[in-house]
């Protein structure tokens, strides 16, 4: 039948009742072409209940009334079952139908009605007509709807994982060769093209999302995929390529190399080297995401070479053919394909898409053995060209167009479609493990099927080796920041893949055969001995190849590795050799870095591939030695060669055992040229990296701490050597964790003291009193570091230095070398008379009171230095008020006699003081009224007060006093409301 109803029956659960849904089905040649349901789901897949009603008519074929088609029926009937017939049909469903009844019978009455021109009536349980178009049923409606609310979620609530796997689902049905799988895409691109964002991030010139320009990529990759459909009609390709030119000219479209052209304004353009440069960047074509697939449109499969490939498992060149040059097999007879391989790849990837895996299979076999054909003439070129090349020490060539990170992933392609012929599909090998995770894919070796003799290959060793292959191509860093992210994404998700395969004995013999080429590979390789400049580094690549072969051939391991650590665009000038090819603008400086966007994430590569070796090379002093050699001869930043040495310092140092002292020496290397690298340069994380150096000199024992002791100045500023390095090496800690004996704990205390007064004689302001501090405990040197302060106070010191030094000197038991210092300090201090909150106040009148304990000379040595550096009249009334409280001289030094009488105002040295503290109250006051305002008139009164109270100090006190009030009066008559309250309080 071509019609198929039915009632599906859910069965009630504990929320829901039970529901009964009718189903109808319209199919023809073996295609569903339509479904209803009463369910109402919108989705792009078929609702479980026409799947349930599909799944019971194709299981129980029997049980389904097979009946003629309604129009053969009714041709049955007379004119009286007719009218009952259609009279019974209207009752039964009198709401839905009578209105459609009433208007066919007024169209069937009127004669000249469009349904009268017409013989017959249409049946829909009759089926199509042969010339029909049959296809699968394919909700287009639905498809735009989610397509269009997955985008508008923008990567979040998993839309970006429904759009992939909207994508897989086109796959599937190419490879189902349903003919719905290219109108579903272009359903898809319709929307991705309209989508809102695009004009907005065209405008704004950002990029792209991460997200989305992955989903843009597959998108592009999809239509290479349909227009290389080895069987499609010529009609459909032309429709296509319509459409896909004419999305490509829409000026929204997203570019294949990233967001918009321009990630950054290219400040390059207006620096360029030659004029070919800006020529070469405005000539270049703009390519789309669609620029491939509109491309892929010119190839077709008619070649008779490729057809025989394709078809046949024993396709070889005649045996006589196989003496000379030949560019259509290699000399074992076997088939090449010479076509651009990223090309080349694709179509391998349209074969195994569109269902022919055994064809995809075929041309990867011919792709891979071209590839190692021309992996044998680069060999046999760089032989001739290698002493020319090797004196140069660099090269110009290059492959421009890279094959990780290219848009078509053509070593992927490779990879995958050898793969997928090696799988063991176990029983339950599609259920996922509870914790969501898919379980590796498990593979056998499965031969090569081949014409020639047996080659011993299977498909594993293939995928293995033309991975290897296609990641360690030399080739240039592709412009902007996308192209560059892709390589660094593509690179990660082939190893991923690569990390899947259990290495056996015959997967180690390819990869140590192929690791041996690649180091053999010259500028083609890169691995080889000399590469562009530009290249694309091979760190992670490296990492992966390094720990791999370790278990099996460490020395192959170590010189891989050892050569892949070079990152040559970060050289300071381009060797001379080095003709920067035109397509590469070089920034800013010429010959400096050209714009790697990624360099960051490069150099952090680097860094993971020296810690690798260094972890596996621990206890090993040569290969350690070789390690330490190339970081530091490769790595340029000082955080990524401090991270290698905490890296190697914890490796060295496990919780559960003991030390390794090869590593820790390494650790301490690194250390030591980090130290040298950020001497002079600002680094933020610099005190974390001094405390780390000499945690790890101490771990290294006492002979280390000796050393960067004694070469401090190499390492440390004078600050650093004094406050951090010296004091922690002197610390009770240091010396328990060594366990040290006495002439050691000497050697160390003597090395500190060297340093500190090193370090004081060169920065006196800042080490000073560290430098006394250390030298406490010998006499000599004590004395040395105080002489060294005495003859830096007067030029090179502040006040507040000499002040803490003086204080320290006092607390130490040196009350007059603490008054010495003092009176140095007062000569550069200077106080105004508004400054009666001043840090220094408390120092000051710490230096009184020293003073004052000393005795009447010492007091009469510091007023004069006070009167000329203080000029605040309440800080010069507290020092005279504490001086006249007790007697001078407390401090009983030994020698002395203390008379033990107060002290006068009258006399020297207080009246001097006296004097002073009078003047700046009278200055004080004149400067405070010249603007005053009302607010302050409370507080100006309670000022004058304490003024008063040092003028009644002098004899003629009040006399003074009342005078200067009277004086005020006069001056400042003006201010009548403050000369009332001047009035009340004083008369």
């Amino acid at each position: 039948g071509f019609h198929l109803s039915g009632t599906v029956t859910e069965p009630a659960t504990a929320t829901e009742p039970e529901m009964t849904y009718k189903v109808a089905i319209s199919f023809d040649r073996c295609k569903i072409t339509s479904v209803t349901c009463g369910c109402g789901n919108k989705d792009i897949f078929y609702c479980a209940h026409v799947v349930a009603l599909s799944l019971y008519r194709i299981r129980k074929p029997d049980q389904v009334k097979l009946r003629l088609p309604i129009s053969e029926t009714l041709f049955q009937m007379n004119r009286d079952q007719l009218q009952k017939f259609v009279q019974y049909l209207i009752t039964a469903h009198h709401t839905e139908v009578l209105p459609t009844a009433q208007k066919l019978a007024d169209e069937i009455l009127s004669s000249n009605s469009e349904i009268n021109q017409v013989h017959g009536a249409p049946d829909p349980t009759a089926g199509a007509s042969i010339d029909d178009e049959n296809c699968w049923h394919l909700d287009e409606e639905q498809v735009r709807e989610q397509v269009k609310l997955f985008l508008s979620q923008g990567g979040y609530y998993g839309s970006g994982k429904q759009l992939n796997s909207m994508f897989a689902k086109v796959r599937e049905m190419l490879r189902m060769r349903d003919s719905n799988g290219a109108r579903m895409l272009t359903l898809i691109t319709e929307q991705f093209m309209a989508d809102p964002r695009l004009s907005l991030w065209r405008q704004q010139g950002t990029g792209i999302t991460e997200k989305c320009r992955q989903l843009w990529d597959e998108l592009g990759a999809l239509w290479v995929c349909v227009v290389l459909n080895p069987h499609c009609k010529l009609e459909e390709k032309s429709c296509w390529l319509r459409q896909l030119r004419k999305w490509g000219e829409m000026d929204v479209c997203p570019l294949e190399d990233g967001n918009y052209g321009n990630e950054l304004p290219n400040i390059t353009n207006a620096l360029t080297q030659s004029s070919s440069h800006s020529q070469d960047s405005l000539a270049r074509p703009r390519r789309t995401v669609f620029t491939r697939a509109i491309e892929g449109c010119d190839l077709h499969w008619q070649d008779s070479h490729l057809q025989r490939i394709i078809s046949s498992d024993f396709y070889v060149s005649p045996a006589y053919q196989r003496e000379g040059e030949s560019l259509l097999f290699n000399s074992q007879g076997q088939p090449l394909w010479l076509e651009h391989v990223p090309t080349a790849c694709a179509r391998v990837d349209a074969l195994r898409s569109h269902g022919y895996p055994r064809e995809a299979l075929r041309l990867t076999v011919a792709i891979i053995n071209t590839l190692r054909l021309q992996q044998q003439r680069q060999l046999e070129i760089y032989k001739h060209q290698k002493k020319e090349l090797l004196q140069r020490g660099a090269t110009t060539i290059t492959n421009l167009e890279g094959w990780v990170g290219h848009p078509l992933n053509p070593i992927g392609c490779l990879f995958l479609t050898l793969t997928e012929a090696c799988r063991l599909e176990e029983e339950n090998c599609l259920e996922i493990s509870d914790t969501g995770d898919t379980k590796p894919p498990v593979y056998q070796h499965v031969p090569v099927t081949t014409g020639s003799q047996d080659s011993g290959e299977s498909y594993l060793s293939l995928a293995l080796e033309v991975a290897l292959m296609g990641m360690g191509q030399q080739r240039v860093m592709p412009e902007g920041l996308y192209a560059q992210d892709k390589v660094c994404r593509n690179e990660e998700q082939i190893i991923a893949r690569l990390q899947d395969l259990e290495l056996d004995p015959v997967l180690v013999q390819t990869l140590r055969k192929q690791c041996i080429l690649l180091l053999e590979g010259g500028p083609f390789s890169g691995l080889g001995e000399v590469i562009h400049r530009e290249s694309v580094p091979m760190h992670t690549f490296a990492k992966y190849l390094f720990s791999a072969l370790l278990p099996h051939d460490a020395d192959l391991a170590y010189k891989l590795a050892l050569r892949a650590m070079r990152l040559p665009v970060l050289e300071t000038t381009a060797p001379s050799g080095d003709v920067t090819h035109p397509h590469h603008l070089v920034s800013v400086v010429p010959s400096r870095y050209p714009r790697w966007f990624t360099l960051g994430h490069l150099e952090s590569q680097q860094c993971e591939l020296a810690s690798t070796m260094l972890t596996a090379a621990k206890g090993d002093m040569l290969r350690l030695r070789t390690v330490l050699e190339a970081i530091q001869k490769n790595i340029h930043s000082s955080s990524l060669i401090f991270k290698l040495a905490q890296d190697a310092f914890k490796i060295a140092t496990p919780a559960d055992s003991n030390s390794d002292t090869t590593l820790l020496n390494v650790a301490l290397e690194l250390g030591l040229q980090v130290m040298r690298m950020t001497l002079s340069t600002l680094n933020w994380r610099r005190r974390e990296m001094v405390r780390w150096l000499v945690t790890c000199a101490t771990e290294v024992g006492v002979r280390a701490l000796v050393s960067i002791l004694q070469s401090w100045y190499s390492l440390f500023t004078p600050t650093e050597a004094t406050s951090i390095v010296a004091a922690t090496v002197m610390s009770h800690n240091t010396i328990l964790r060594l366990s040290l004996d006495y002439p050691q704990r000497e050697e160390l205390a003597s090395c500190a003291r060297t340093l500190a007064l090193q370090c004081a004689m060169k920065d006196p302001q800042n080490c000073a009193l560290s430098a006394l501090t250390l030298c406490e405990k010998d006499h000599i040197a004590f004395e040395t570091a105080y002489q060294i302060v005495i003859d830096a106070a007067s030029t090179g010191m502040t006040y507040t230095q000499l002040f803490t030094i003086a204080r320290y000197m006092e607390h130490r038991g040196y009350p007059l070398r603490a008054f010495k210092l003092a009176s140095l300090a007062m000569t550069h201090l200077n106080l105004a008379y508004n400054q009666d909150t001043h840090p220094a106040i408390n120092d000051v009148l710490w230096a009184c009171a020293l003073s004052h304990s000393l005795g009447k000379n010492e007091l009469a040595a510091i007023i004069p230095l006070v009167v000329k550096s203080v000029h605040c009249a309440t800080v010069l009334s507290d020092i005279l008020r504490r001086c006249t409280m007790t007697a001078p001289g407390l401090a009983g030094i030994p020698g002395r006699r203390n008379s033990g009488k107060l002290m006068s105002t009258d006399k020297a040295p207080l009246r001097q003081l006296l004097d002073a503290t009078i003047s700046a109250y009278i200055n004080t006051t004149h400067s405070r009224l010249t603007h005053i305002s009302p607010r302050h008139y409370g507080e100006f009164i309670e000022f004058l007060s304490k003024a008063r109270e040092t003028f009644l100090l002098a004899q003629d006190g009040h006399i003074q006093f009342a005078q200067f009030i009277d004086n005020l009066k006069q001056i400042y008559k003006g201010k009548k409301k403050l000369m009332l309250l001047v009035r009340e309080r004083f008369g």
